[in-house]
């Protein structure tokens, strides 16, 4: 049916029409199925995104293979995307996978130092006919092993946008706009002034990161001003733990992971879709 594919068409459709393609953290074979059920019921294309420590996790070769058979027996537009990898050496392994979308993160690099290893990336990358997502600024929060404190975060700076674009040849750019990993202790202040300035600045698709937790009405602002991936990965794991926590408090004497998972896959899945119809991305597949 299909096959995994690289971000670079589903994106920049995404932004021609107005939604968003959501890129949901997965980590096992029960959190990309249970995505790619929800996808595929509201025909919904779908980025499945992993971090260095869900590699580390389950295996790269592995996830590789279980997102390939997604593909392969869904006829949904499917990815799977390497989000927050910080070196050339793992990104290559996974290119050598299959893998098609890769985040490089140089984002707590100096500007030049940035510019130098997304180029590195993109230049093989694109060998293997996959796309790139680098970043500009750095988010406040935990991501796998990555902690930026709230005094190190930066807004991504709209006058270096153009430069670091053209010097890498970056497919997408993940942005800092006052968005952060993890859950949010305030409401967060999103800067939509500077994400329109740095929208109508480049023609490369924007990226939103760390939307756990973001509003409705933000995120769907943020896709007005050019967002065409939204990252989400806290809102997801809540329910998973919460169903799981549930069903084994009920039932302390059940040991088939068959059936104590299942209360938190359906969790999970609610969350999904919901996050699913605020990216609009259902009915684009």
């Amino acid at each position: 049916m299909g096959y995994v594919q690289n971000t670079k068409e589903m994106l920049i459709k995404a932004r021609k029409e107005g939604y968003a393609v959501p890129a949901f953290n997965i980590h096992n074979l029960e959190t990309i199925k249970t995505v790619v059920e929800a996808a595929v019921e509201l025909r919904s294309p779908v980025i499945l995104a992993a971090t260095p420590g869900t590699m580390n996790y389950s295996g790269r070769a592995y996830i590789q293979a279980i997102v390939e058979v997604a593909a392969k027996e869904n006829d949904i537009p499917i990815a799977i995307h390497l989000d927050h990898h910080e070196t050339f050496e793992s990104i290559e392994e996974s290119l050598k996978l299959g893998t098609k979308s890769v985040m490089i993160d140089g984002s707590h690099h100096t500007f030049e130092k940035n510019i130098e290893i997304t180029k590195q990336v993109v230049d093989e990358a694109h060998k293997y006919g996959a796309t790139v997502e680098g970043e500009l600024g750095k988010l406040v929060g935990q991501e796998d092993d990555l902690v930026v404190e709230a005094k190190d975060a930066a807004y991504t700076d709209p006058d270096t946008v153009v430069e670091f674009v053209e010097k890498t040849g970056v497919d997408s750019l993940a942005v800092a706009i006052g968005t952060g990993h993890g859950l949010y202790e305030t409401e967060p202040n999103l800067d939509f002034e500077r994400l329109d300035k740095i929208s109508n600045l480049v023609d490369v698709p924007i990226v939103l990161h760390g939307a756990s937790g973001i509003s409705k009405k933000d995120v769907q602002k943020s896709i007005e001003l050019g967002c065409a991936k939204v990252n989400i990965s806290t809102e997801l794991k809540i329910p998973f733990s919460e169903g799981l926590r549930e069903f084994l408090e009920n039932n302390p004497n059940e040991t088939d992971p068959r059936k104590y998972m299942k209360l938190a896959k359906d969790y999970m899945k609610k969350a999904v879709i919901e996050k699913i119809l605020i990216c609009k991305s259902d009915g684009k597949a």
